[in-house]
């Protein structure tokens, strides 16, 4: 499992208004792996994934996705608004 967890922050939520989905992921993971995890799992489209490491040592993702679907829905889905 590449995804660890989903950020909910007051930050990510305004990423989330940009159709961006904000996530601390497994450090070997690269930017396709978890393109192709979150389109698999989550049934929507990827535009582009930036990832960096945080000062902890954690990776984290930015997933923005098409306009076509709303990251709003794929957290709501979670159970996390």
């Amino acid at each position: 499992m590449l995804i660890k967890c989903f950020i909910v922050t007051e930050k990510t939520t305004t990423e989330v208004e940009k159709n961006i989905l904000t996530a601390i992921v497994d450090k070997r993971a690269r930017k396709e792996d978890i393109k192709r995890d979150i389109e698999k799992r989550f049934e929507v489209k990827v535009e582009k994934v930036n990832t960096l490491i945080t000062p902890k040592g954690e990776k984290k993702a930015y997933i923005k996705l098409t306009p076509d679907y709303s990251a709003e829905e794929v957290l709501s889905k979670l159970g996390v608004f």
